[in-house]
């Protein structure tokens, strides 16, 4: 049970229940945030000022979310786990120090950096898809609130669909 809670948390739920709570915070944030300057402009008057809308919007988020993800990702872990070791006290009385000795005796490299590497990919995709949405805005605030909701599904969506080709492509590599 503990190999199990260990390293199901370090492969697969840390990196993808971060993914998830951060599309639907962030990534709407950034389709609403550019969807506005859609609406009012606001990218338009960049290009006018010779700003690349690409560069000034999108590449502080990206830089962002590369280093937060993962750092999320990593306190997820630490939760998820610290959490299985409070289940294992109050059901079966196993002392803490010997659950983390457990844990740490289960867990390798190999999970930790497959749940960083999964977790820069759902950084880029949410990001990505956040900002596409925003800037593909037409119309008026009817429009922010669609693709806000649009950045959500689709971003979740994505990121299901990579951790499972990741999961898949490092079981065949190997590493799992």
């Amino acid at each position: 049970m503990i190999d199990l809670v260990a390293v199901g948390f370090t492969r697969e739920l840390g990196p993808l229940l971060t993914a998830i709570a951060v599309s639907g915070r962030s990534g709407s944030a950034f389709a609403a945030e550019i969807g506005s300057m859609r609406v009012t402009e606001e990218i338009d008057a960049l290009r006018v000022m010779a700003f690349e809308p690409i560069e000034f919007v999108l590449a502080p988020k990206y830089l962002a979310a590369l280093i937060v993800v993962p750092c999320l990702s990593i306190a997820s872990n630490v939760c998820g786990i610290l959490a299985g070791g409070l289940f294992m006290f109050f059901s079966t009385r196993l002392a803490p120090a010997l659950y983390l000795q457990y844990v740490l005796s289960s867990i390798q490299l190999r999970d930790v950096a497959s749940g960083l590497i999964k977790s820069l990919a759902f950084a880029t995709i949410i990001v990505h898809v956040g900002c596409l949405e925003g800037f593909r805005v037409q119309g008026g605030p009817d429009a922010v609130g669609r693709s806000t909701t649009a950045a959500v599904v689709k971003s979740t969506f994505l990121v299901i669909v990579a951790d499972v080709l990741f999961t898949a492509i490092f079981y065949f590599l190997g590493m799992h």
